[in-house]
């Protein structure tokens, strides 16, 4: 592939956008560009016009394998030629066998099961329904810009879009939300410990003041929040809490949707944690390599506590899917992409950092693994947001053969699959080092002015 450091056209892109907002409610996609994709493979993109563009996001880290995966390929169409579909609700499929087995296998610890649904957002409803089974209590703690889905269960844990509870309230009830610790933007002379107790003193404050504890089923965190910016937990803060939950009966459900599957360097993003194990856990996105799947896994006593059809769905589990998990997960290991990740994710973030001291707008750079959130601020002394600048940089970063995001209108969201060569990491980085310099010089245009991102 070659990118050329020159505008792409878009005539077929853009015309093919016009029909389809004739037709497709705007509520279901977020405005970036345009772009529709043709085909891809690895990590390389090819829109409609026939560009291509370095893919940074594998399609909001589900992906991680990389487009087109021949190993996943072959085993869709073998499955497929044999059983697309019938509904595990009534009858058993080996995919569907192997793949429980193989995943309950993959978290350390006490024994687990799994229950199958179609997408992330489910897998968080079933972590809601089963920890109120287990425990007989009914309140879930969640966080502040948090992101677990768009179900009305999920949507009422998330905390990441004014949009996302607009217009559509009440949503579900006995959901408490508590503030994700943040450590960049730290008081004066404030260590990683004086957070980590300041943002457990906050967690605290529900329970002392109008949150029984013994009424409350789990707490629900991503050790490594996804939309919410990228941002790890201090360790500290996170055993904090796990031992507090472990004190008062309070189940400690982990979301490793969007930062699971070998995202940051571990299979898991919680084993960036040292002695921690969930009692529930979601998982989708690269679960099967972007395929309709994902998989809630707990302590067997937990999986346990509800019977059928608590959690039945027609298509959960679906043989085909579950065939394309099975060859993803052997991919993850026959490719030791989990040590790619690793490499690679500290090579980018040498590069950001290099780039950080040329443009006082990168404030903050985050990196775990091929797992970026690189901030972008109006100053380092206010780190106050600069979605202009960011928005700019992504533009022309767009324009210029690379596909990237924000999040949070200030924060570039770095999740390349995880295969992405170094040579094509090298170039995607050159060009992300050329839209800092031309947003700064104030050289990118966005046209109509439009509003981009979330």
């Amino acid at each position: 592939m070659t990118t050329q450091n020159v505008d792409h056209d878009h005539e077929v892109d853009h015309r093919l956008i016009q029909n389809e907002n004739k037709y497709y409610a705007q509520a279901s996609r977020i405005n970036y560009y345009d772009l529709v994709i043709e085909s891809a493979h690895d990590a390389t993109l090819v829109d409609a016009d026939g560009n291509e563009y370095i893919d940074l996001l594998a399609s909001a880290s589900a992906i991680n394998v990389g487009h087109t995966n021949e190993k996943v390929v072959k085993a869709i169409q073998a499955q497929a030629e044999k059983l697309i579909h019938y509904t595990p609700a009534y009858f058993h499929h080996r995919p569907g066998q192997e793949l429980a087995e193989r995943l309950a296998k993959s978290v350390p610890g006490s024994e687990k099961k799994v229950v199958f649904s179609n997408s992330g957002s489910e897998a968080n409803d079933a972590i809601v329904k089963f920890a109120r089974a287990y425990t007989g209590r009914q309140y879930i703690v969640s966080y502040m810009d948090a992101y677990h889905g768009s179900t009305f269960g999920s949507m009422a844990l998330s905390g990441v879009s004014l949009n996302m509870t607009r217009k559509m309230g009440p949503l579900m009830p006995g959901v408490v939300h508590v503030p994700y610790p943040d450590l960049y933007r730290r008081y004066p002379n404030e260590t990683e410990h004086d957070v980590a107790l300041r943002y457990f003193d906050a967690f605290k404050e529900p329970f002392e003041s109008f949150l029984p504890p013994d009424e409350v089923a789990c707490v629900l965190i991503e050790p490594i929040q996804g939309d919410g910016g990228i941002r790890k937990a201090p360790e500290e803060y996170m055993k904090l809490v796990y031992d507090y939950c472990h004190e008062h009966g309070i189940l400690f459900a982990v979301d490793e949707i969007n930062q699971g599957m070998g995202r940051t360097g571990k299979m898991w993003s919680y084993q960036q944690f040292d002695g921690i194990e969930p009692d529930l856990m979601s998982v989708g996105k690269s679960l099967a390599s972007g395929m309709p799947l994902s998989a809630t896994i707990g302590r067997k006593e937990i999986m346990e506590s509800l019977d059928s059809p608590a959690h039945v769905f027609t298509t959960a589990g679906n043989p085909v899917c579950c065939a394309a998990s099975l060859a993803t997960l052997d991919v993850l290991e026959e490719e030791d992409l989990l040590e790619k990740s690793t490499e690679g994710g500290f090579h980018a973030e040498k590069r950001f950092k290099d780039m950080q001291k040329h443009y006082p707008e990168i404030g903050d750079v985050r990196m775990y693994g091929l797992d970026g959130g690189i901030e972008l601020v109006k100053d380092r002394d206010s780190k106050e947001p600069n979605p202009d600048f960011a928005n700019k940089v992504i533009y022309y970063a767009f324009q210029h053969g690379v596909v990237m995001i924000t999040l949070k209108g200030n924060i570039l969201r770095f999740q390349p699959p995880l295969v992405i060569s170094r040579e094509e990491l090298d170039r995607a980085l050159d060009v992300l080092d050329d839209a800092f310099a031309a947003a700064e010089n104030n050289q990118v245009i966005i046209p109509n002015n439009e509003k981009i991102g979330w």
